[in-house]
Order: C-alpha cells, then structure tokens, then sequence
C-alpha cells in the first residue's frame, strides 16, 4: 500500500467514525426538541434536509443525476425508500423524546442481522453454520425479552426491520447514497410542508407558530435554529459515510457502525438514565455475542474470497507467463 493510499483510509476510518458519532449522539439533540410533536420534528428534518441536499448537489453540478433517477418508474422506488427510511426517522425521534432510547439502540444493534436474515430470504444469500447461529441468538434475546417484559420490543423491531427494509430497497438503485437521499426527502418536502402547516400545539397551528416566531404564541427562535439544524445533521454523517465507504474496506465499515448503537446505548443509560431491566440486561449480552460471531465470521468468509481471488489471480499469470516463455525461444 502506498503512502497516498494508506493515508485516504485512515482519512476514510475517520469519516467513518465521525459519521457513527454523530449518528450515536444524535439522540441528544432531538432530546433538546422533546416538547415539540415527533411527526413536526420529522417534517422539519425532511425539509431542512432536502434544502441542504439540494444546495450540495447543485454546488456538486449533480442535479441532472437527481432528475435522471427521478424520472419514469424510478420515483416509485425512491418513495418506497422515502417510506421506510421517514419510519426510521419518525420513530427513533419519538423513541428518544418519550424514553425509549434504550430500545432505540438494541434496534439499530438487531438491524445487521435483520439484513442478514433479508437478504437470505429475498435474495437466496448463503449463510454460513456460525452467521445462522447469530440470527437464531439474537432472535431468541428478543424472545426473552418479550416474554420477560410482556410485549414485544416494538419500537426496536420497527427501527430496525424499516432499516433492513430500506437498505433492500436501496440496492435496486444505482445512485450513489447521497443522490439517493436528496430523491427520498425531496419526494417527502410536499408531505412535510403539510404536516408543519397543520400541527401545532395549545398556541395554534403549526404554520402560525412559525410566523410568530419568537413570541409567546410561536416558536422560541432557539427551537427553530434546532428545527432547522437537524438538516444538515441528517446530511453529514451521511456524506462522510459515503466517503469512508469509497475509501475503507467493508468489514471495516461493519465493525465501526457498531459505534452508533453503542454510544445511543450509553446516552439513554448514563445520560437519559432510562431504567434498564433485568430482562434487557440478559437480551443485550445475547445480541452482542451474536453480533461478535457473526462479525467473526463475516470477516472469515472476507479473509477466504481474498485469497481465494489473489489465488485465481495467480493462476491465470503463471500459464501466460509460461506461454511468454516459449515464445521467446529461439
């Protein structure tokens, strides 16, 4: 490797670790937005999200990409993303606003093996002995978990089922994840416009308050400047993981996202202080030893293509070496 290269992934690592911090903390900052209605929460962020989208991609010169994958059918794949990545969204912000962030994290823990589990279902992927052992590991966590507690952890099951399901909806698109993105909210901006001209709260409704900003009947402009901000919060881990991923090896981009649901974890627990019962206490260790075999073996089955890959290589040079050699005598 050589030193340019070495030093695009180390800058690609540290995207990638800056993009699973803010998304792992992120949950503080919606805990500043508590007192306003999840759904309005999610309709600023689409807003403000699809404002800055817009604004990067136009810099970018990007915007006939946005129009090509708009076009035709292809606006009904980008609104079955939209779907499932605003489920995602609405219920990881109510989730932290009423407190259930402890639930929010075990989502986004269970969610890799949900892909797994998905695409072994719709794509007929092989999984090894040691990846069906974690599925059937972190299935049986959220079994106990419901026959301890009574219910099953629905806002976990949602987050991360929506997750799975957006990211099998993402691979039918050829767009890069950024260009994706501004689709989805783009597509979301008329639904959001509606929602923020109709909710509101004792003071009236939600387009009111926002001209009234700064006034006992609107807005605080503090919670506005937050309402605002969650665009680029949304937009920036999301391009610095696109980055990293150009730049950093897969498996390494695995193991690093296991950052975000551990630090959502110790938010809700030292910060939030969400009580933690002894039903979870015995359902997360469960779903971090399957995450462990299942990372173990996701990177011995990468170990292996690898060298079977540099193996085929090597193969297909030696026979034109050796033909390069018999035609270079005399």
């Amino acid at each position: 490797m050589t030193n340019e290269q070495s030093a695009s992934r180390r800058g690609g690592i540290l995207a990638m670790v800056a993009a699973c911090c803010i998304w792992g903390l992120s949950g503080l900052y919606y805990r500043m937005l508590a007192e306003i209605p999840a759904l309005e929460v999610l309709a600023h962020r689409t807003l403000w999200s699809a404002v800055f989208f817009a604004v990067v991609i136009a810099v970018q010169g990007r915007l006939g990409e946005l129009r090509a994958m708009l076009a035709g059918r292809g606006v009904v794949v980008v609104a079955l993303a939209a779907l499932m990545i605003s489920t995602n969204w609405f219920f990881f912000i109510w989730s932290v606003s009423n407190g259930h962030a402890t639930e929010a994290s075990l989502g986004y823990y269970i969610f890799p093996l949900v892909a797994v589990l998905l695409g072994r279902l719709v794509f007929g992927e092989r999984l090894s002995r040691a990846q069906w052992l974690a599925v059937g590991l972190a299935a049986t966590a959220v079994a106990l978990l419901t026959w301890g507690l009574g219910a099953a952890p629905w806002i976990s099951l949602v987050l991360a089922f929506s997750f799975g399901f957006y990211g099998l909806i993402k691979k039918q698109m050829s767009a890069g994840p950024v260009i994706s993105v501004t689709g989805e909210v783009l597509v979301l901006v008329p639904i959001a416009l509606v929602v923020i001209m109709l909710s509101g709260s004792e003071q009236g409704a939600g387009l009111a308050r926002l001209r009234a900003v700064g006034t006992e009947a609107g807005l605080s402009w503090g919670t506005l400047a937050l309402l605002i901000g969650a665009g680029p919060l949304t937009a920036m881990p999301l391009i610095l993981f696109s980055t990293a991923a150009r730049r950093v090896p897969m498996a390494t981009v695995g193991l690093v996202q296991y950052l975000n649901p551990t630090l959502q974890f110790l938010v809700a627990m030292l910060i939030f202080a969400e009580p933690v019962s002894q039903w979870h206490g015995v359902a997360f260790p469960m779903i971090w030893a399957a995450l462990a075999i299942y990372t173990l073996a996701s990177l011995g089955r990468d170990r292996a293509e690898r060298r079977l890959a540099r193996q085929s290589s090597t193969e297909a040079v030696l026979p034109q070496n050796r033909r390069n050699e018999g035609s270079a005598k005399p």
